[in-house]
């Protein structure tokens, strides 16, 4: 195939050529030659494809079979009853209730009781924003045993009761629902309308089977996009087109720290078994401690912060001088502005998503959507990269001179989607000899913040095959 007249990098008229998967010529004047299709690119800036470096697609595909609580945003108990007694009233026979997107907001926390008084003859589950928390009624309770469940994730109250409210427990569940995984051929299609080409699952405690399963979708094609799937030490990666295994997430959280010590002899483990470290860290907490355990077990190249939603000024060199990546999603305090200016400490907000000023320290940064927990659209990033503003009420403090420094360039941002699976740090060019995975869009450059995302993208190309045309 051959792309003429296309902006790449900055420099108009430029034609792209690619057979077998990898790209033969790029220059000017070329002419498409017998049986190869020629596309006009019309002035439209053409990219290395954009790369989602932090998504869970299997959650992502579920979304079609729940109760979204983000949409519009459930904001008290009332709303939160209304919704789930309407979807009560639209579901079939005895098939749980399945909701997604729920922030506490000034609420008391959710449990089983306060659930079964919204819904009580069926199984409800609803699942915080953040991912970590599941809330069950007493009737999901019962069938799912959780009374009698010993697992640390159970939360009970002071009387030894089962609240309802599970802990970082995504894998029991599954086994005791004995669910299908989604089908993720939907969401693979609408990134590829996005200009996506390849995805990072960033799911924790993927097992060999979940591995498997993900490879024999990509070889399928129902998706279409190259996958890079962290995994735990030992999982053995399958062989198999545009599928790839890449480091072991850790998740962390403030109230259940693991001591030092142990944290680095499991990321000793990891690097050991030749696997990077990808370490879930939102607070100043968690960074802090993920530091003090990669001194002790020693950087390995891949190792990676997730998220780094709150990165203090004295933690900034560290991250450059130990060339360690931070996988940002510029997009949440622009989505999240309320809940940040009500629930972030003053003295920490100016420390909040960070973005120019780890560029601009030398530290680098990569994106990812972090679909379903943020937006799946890659263009939502990249617009809340460049301009941090938002008209939310009562975001006001999030959004100070300060905050809104952080924004960059349209280039800058549009970067942070191209860096390799293995190596953010390492942006990806068009040029020949490289892998022809590409993004086409309708516009150039200039024209791109004010194009909808549905209007933007002309053709997706994967591994030298157009997956998506407008």
């Amino acid at each position: 195939m051959l792309i003429r007249n296309a902006t790449v990098f900055g420099s108009a008229g430029t034609d792209v050529r690619w057979s077998r998967g990898r790209i033969t010529e790029c220059g000017r004047g070329l002419r498409a030659r017998v049986g190869e299709e020629d596309i006009d690119a019309g002035g439209g800036w053409l990219l290395p494809g954009l790369h989602d470096h932090h998504t869970h697609l299997r959650a992502t595909a579920a979304l079609a079979e729940s109760v979204r609580l983000d949409e519009p945003p459930v904001r008290n108990r009332a709303q939160l009853t209304e919704r789930l007694r309407r979807a009560d009233r639209k579901t079939a026979g005895q098939k749980w209730i399945r909701a997604v997107g729920y922030h506490e907001g000034c609420e008391e926390p959710l449990d089983r009781w306060a659930l079964d008084r919204m819904v009580s003859g069926r199984a409800v589950r609803v699942q915080h924003r953040s991912g970590a928390l599941w809330v069950l009624n007493s009737r999901a309770c019962e069938l799912l045993g959780v009374d009698d469940c010993t697992l640390p994730g159970v939360e009970r109250d002071a009387a030894g009761r089962a609240t309802g409210r599970l802990w970082r427990m995504d894998a029991w569940l599954a086994d005791g629902l004995r669910s299908v995984p989604p089908d993720p051929a939907a969401v693979s299609a609408a990134a590829a309308a996005c200009g996506i080409t390849g995805f990072t699952d960033a799911t924790p405690a993927l097992r060999q089977a979940d591995i498997d399963g993900f490879a024999g979708l990509v070889a399928d094609r129902r998706i279409v996009q190259r996958m890079h799937c962290m995994a735990p030490p030992g999982t053995a990666e399958p062989s198999g087109p545009r599928f790839t295994v890449g480091p072991t997430k850790f998740l962390l959280d403030d109230t259940a720290l693991p001591p030092l010590d142990d944290l680095a002899e499991q990321f000793r483990a990891a690097h050991s078994a030749g696997r990077s470290v990808a370490v879930h860290c939102v607070t100043r907490i968690q960074l802090v401690v993920t530091m003090a355990a990669l001194d002790a077990a020693g950087v390995r190249p891949g190792d990676r912060i997730e998220h780094g939603a709150i990165i203090p000024a004295e933690t900034v060199p560290w991250l450059r001088d130990r060339r360690i990546p931070v996988i940002t999603q510029p997009h949440f305090p622009v989505e999240r502005a309320e809940q940040y200016a009500r629930d972030v400490p003053a003295d920490e907000q100016h420390d909040l998503w960070r973005l120019r000023s780890l560029l601009d320290a030398g530290v680098t940064v990569a994106a990812g959507t972090d679909a379903p927990f943020g937006a799946a659209d890659p263009w939502a990033v990249v617009r809340a990269a460049v301009d941090r503003r938002t008209e939310s009420s009562g975001a006001e403090g999030i959004f100070s001179d300060a905050a809104v420094s952080e924004a960059v360039p349209l280039d800058a941002a549009v970067a942070l989607f191209l860096g390799t699976a293995h190596c953010p740090a390492r942006r990806r060019t068009l040029e020949p000899g490289r892998v022809a995975d590409l993004t086409l869009l309708r516009t150039p450059p200039d024209e791109v913040l004010g194009t909808p995302t549905a209007d933007l993208v002309a053709a997706t190309v994967v591994d030298g095959e157009p997956v998506y045309r407008a």
